[in-house]
């Protein structure tokens, strides 16, 4: 039996659906955690797009009320795509699946302090830009002998390993927040409503600006439309929660 989630209008619809998409484009078998509180005014999403190793996270707004108890439950990225009526407002959570080993696994809920430093969203798209065209560059001079999976792979980690402007954040994590939507131009929409809030930004329609985010042995660079979230290198096991899926 699936279970109706109301979304606060047809905007949020959309832009969960986006992201569904953009999930699935990556790994068609994608799954994605679910959690809300009984009774909450928003959805916490979680994905993991492969080969970018970060935890993407999409927070949607709920109608009142929210789910009439707790909400947590992995399924599948597809099957909620599926789901997602854009004109009305609804989804409809599927069946719960398996979660892969990432899904028992998420970043705390609180106790995360901004780290100084970091560029603004320009600015990073343009270093994502840059990476690519010097990862092509680097591609197209390989000589055909060279010209192997394994190079390319080691041009690429090299590159996006590289950490952001003095900061511990690597450039693979900005490149996961564009790749996934996540560092576009804020929109003005009428009436002032903005993008619904990442997890821990400002109310709706007053979205906080990006920043980097540090608790325990996790990164978060956190942006109106959604966050992205990885284990800071030497940073252990840090504080987990490790809740069943």
């Amino acid at each position: 039996m699936t279970l109706p989630l109301h979304l606060a209008d047809s905007g949020e619809a959309a832009d969960l659906a986006a992201f569904l998409g953009r999930l699935v484009h990556y790994d068609r078998a994608a799954a994605v955690r679910l959690q809300a509180q009984a009774g909450g005014a928003a959805l916490a999403v979680f994905g993991r797009p492969p080969s970018f190793e970060v935890l993407a996270i999409r927070t949607a707004r709920l109608a009142e009320p929210g789910p009439g108890a707790p909400l947590d439950v992995t399924v599948s990225a597809g099957e909620l795509l599926e789901s997602v009526d854009e004109a009305a407002g609804t989804a409809a959570v599927p069946a719960a699946v398996t979660g892969p080993p990432w899904a028992g696994v998420l970043p705390p809920r609180g106790g995360w302090q901004q780290v100084a430093g970091l560029p603004g969203a320009e600015a990073m798209r343009a270093a994502v830009g840059a990476a690519v065209a010097e990862f092509r560059a680097r591609d197209e001079a390989l000589p055909a002998d060279r010209r192997t999976r394994a190079e390319r792979d080691r041009i690429g980690r090299e590159i996006w390993s590289r950490t952001v402007a003095g900061t511990e954040l690597p450039l693979r994590a900005v490149h996961a927040a564009q790749s996934l939507g996540f560092l576009r131009p804020v929109r003005a929409l009428a009436g002032g409503a903005g993008p619904a809030a990442a997890p821990g930004s400002g109310p709706a329609g007053a979205p906080e600006p990006v920043a980097l985010l540090a608790a325990g042995g996790w990164l978060r660079l956190r942006t109106p439309y959604g966050s992205v979230a990885l284990r800071r290198p030497g940073g252990g096991l840090g504080a987990l929660q490790v809740r069943p899926v």
